[in-house]
């Protein structure tokens, strides 16, 4: 499965793609350069932000949980730092990280993502 990177307050995250068409259409994107999102907490569970562009939806009903990379409504990017069920497109999870050390690095509030293909 193909890796992304994923930087927010200055620490890096290593992330695995899903195997669908819309996780492969992310890729191609950030094959193109990296992406800036700026997120915000939605419903004390997620952090949601604008890619600035729509990718192909599989929406299916998924539980969530700390680590997941989503897409919702074909244009939003989450990181979920808690849990939900809902219909959504699974876009990939980060690699090895606990939920309590997943919200230290989000922290609060507003924050700055930038999203890019791992090296390697």
């Amino acid at each position: 499965m193909r890796q992304i990177k994923i930087t927010v307050n200055g620490e890096e995250l290593s992330a695995t793609l899903a195997d669908n068409s819309s996780a492969r259409a992310l890729a191609d994107l950030l094959a193109e350069g990296p992406i800036t999102v700026e997120m915000e907490d939605y419903s004390g569970f997620e952090k949601v932000g604008d890619l600035g562009t729509t990718l192909p939806r599989n929406d299916t009903q998924i539980s969530t949980e700390p680590g997941d990379l989503i897409l919702y409504q074909g244009s939003n990017f989450v990181i979920y730092y808690g849990n939900n069920s809902w219909s959504l497109t699974r876009l990939g999870k980060i690699d090895d990280l606990s939920a309590q050390e997943l919200q230290r690095i989000l922290g609060t509030g507003a924050v700055t993502v930038e999203l890019s293909l791992a090296q390697g």
